[in-house]
């Protein structure tokens, strides 16, 4: 679990906490807040990770003060969850999530406007996009590993759509999505990966 920040302020947001499952390799993208608490974070967690997925047994996160405050670390031992400090010296311990970080980032860059004030709208996309794509160390795709099969991303901008601005939205569609499939792969060649 890891903090991408500061970003562009994008629909009231300036940060993005990530949170890998170890097993399965499934991102969760949840927009935040830089000055985001331990209260704030143990929300999020109820809201996108608890009630969606349980209680992890296990976190790995950095030495922010939004992980060590008392809070947290009480919410961890309540929950049962054993929480694992990376060292100050070696942030880059959790490596899973830097690389998801780093996959993170490139399809911003690549996809956010010129303001780049719109990426909190492109993260349901990039989140929907990594977790479709099979993970070099599993084999399958995160979505795979959680549900027993791929999610259906039928897209047909060649049938006859009335709304011209339907029509459009689907054909960007469309190409987004092979974009994201050809990055996720390159991707996937370039960055090593670990366990």
């Amino acid at each position: 679990m890891d903090f991408i920040e500061p970003l562009p302020i994008s629909d009231g947001h300036d940060s993005i906490l990530v949170v890998v499952d170890r097993f399965s390799k499934q991102g969760i993208f949840i927009p935040t807040h830089v000055t985001c608490t331990a209260e704030q974070l143990a929300g999020h967690f109820v809201t996108h990770v608890f009630s969606k997925h349980g209680v992890p047994n296990h976190v790995t996160c950095d030495r922010g003060s939004e992980f060590i405050s008392r809070f947290f670390r009480s919410l961890g031992e309540a929950l049962d969850m054993r929480i694992h400090f990376t060292s100050g010296y070696h942030p880059e311990a959790d490596g899973q999530t830097e690389r998801v970080n780093q996959t993170l980032e490139q399809f911003l860059r690549t996809y956010v406007n010129y303001q780049q004030d719109n990426w909190n709208s492109l993260l349901p996309l990039a989140e929907f996009a990594y977790n479709n794509a099979p993970h070099a160390t599993t084999g399958v795709s995160p979505f795979y590993a959680n549900k027993g099969y791929n999610p259906a991303i039928s897209v047909h901008p060649e049938r006859d759509i009335a709304s011209a601005r339907a029509r459009d939205y689907v054909t960007d569609l469309e190409e987004l999505h092979q974009s994201l499939r050809e990055n996720i792969a390159n991707s996937s060649e370039t960055i090593p990966s670990s366990g």
